[in-house]
């Protein structure tokens, strides 16, 4: 059993709040006596309250009525809680916004101080919620970036851009932004002397340098919009343009950090730039509201084989009404 293992089952025997007996906690954990002191000194440094009895027939006690200690979590574990939470907090998911806002608040004030630091600055350096099947980002280096944007410190890391070989950046980090499916970082890049939005799942290896800055006035709104601009610049593979029923206030409620809402009479037209169009299939998927997509021609294509396939899904239902013969009734 691995030393992690052991210290949750260790502590899962003491939170029944029974008085264990130290030999009887060795056997069950099978180390010596030497090591179970150990593990206790380990839970009691985490801020679990453990009472000791010395002598032959001594033991321990996880003390009633202590506050409730630090959670025993891995990084990665800590930064998918604090990311799915801020996410269902941010009405990702319906009805589950106050609730996940309490939820986040206690969980992070549960986590010892290294990860609460690191949380905190998830949270609170993050515009945005990003969408499920985007590409995988690594935990540690979105809680290494956040810290670097609250903390304004100079940031370095390998990047591999859409075309040509890995270069490695010297940046101002200032903001994490999430649009779409996708993470970004908007910095101030050193080197080349000017503002750049990076992918975050093309960043590897970032290190905080302990070398601090004076923020930079960002030429925008704010980050998010400052991604947008980039990536229309950029230019992608699809220009999508859906004209919708639903009032504009209530398309740009749910989607208008990812795409330009202008009213359209009682309805609204909608205008998306997409490198794939799974993302805007879901989202209209999502919105309650008739639509018309006027371009581009493959996601018609695509509406229409979606369309067809929830069709086939739906089976009539079978009729409990007892059948007739032909003819009618027959008697005897």
């Amino acid at each position: 059993m691995s030393t992690s293992a052991r210290m949750l089952r260790l502590l899962s025997l003491l939170q029944t709040h029974r008085y264990w007996p130290g030999a009887e906690l060795s056997d069950r954990l099978a180390v010596s006596p030497r090591t179970l002191r150990r593990d206790i000194d380990r839970l009691r440094e985490l801020g679990y309250d453990v009472d000791a009895v010395r002598g032959v027939s001594g033991g321990y006690q996880l003390r009633a009525g202590a506050a409730l200690p630090p959670l025993l979590l891995e990084d990665d574990e800590a930064v998918a809680i604090a990311v799915g939470l801020h996410t269902a907090a941010s009405g990702a998911v319906a009805g589950l916004e106050e609730t996940s806002v309490q939820a986040l608040t206690k969980v992070i004030a549960l986590m010892p101080p290294r990860l609460r630091r690191r949380m905190d600055a998830l949270r609170s350096q993050t515009d945005g919620v990003p969408w499920g099947g985007g590409p995988a980002v690594d935990a540690g280096t979105l809680t290494v970036l956040a810290q670097a944007c609250r903390d304004d410190e100079l940031l370095t890391f390998g990047y591999q851009a859409r075309v040509g070989d890995p270069t490695h950046r010297r940046v101002e980090p200032f903001r994490l932004v999430s649009l779409g499916r996708r993470w970004y970082l908007v910095a101030y890049d050193r080197d080349r002397q000017d503002w750049r939005s990076f992918r975050v799942d093309r960043i590897s290896g970032p290190e905080l340098t302990g070398q601090r800055f004076r923020p930079r006035d960002l030429p925008a709104e704010d980050a998010p919009a400052f991604v947008r601009a980039g990536i229309k610049a950029v230019g992608q593979r699809y220009v999508v343009r859906v004209r919708l029923t639903a009032p504009a206030a209530t398309v740009e409620e749910y989607v208008g950090r990812w795409a330009t809402i202008e009213p359209d009479g009682s309805g609204c037209l909608l205008t998306m730039a997409t490198d794939t169009l799974d993302w805007p299939l879901m989202v209209l998927a999502h919105l309650d509201s008739d639509f018309t997509v006027e371009e581009p021609p493959e996601l018609v294509a695509l509406v229409a084989t979606a369309a067809e396939r929830f069709a086939r899904s739906v089976r009539p239902a079978r009729s409990t009404a007892p059948r007739r013969r032909a003819g009618g009734p027959t008697g005897r």
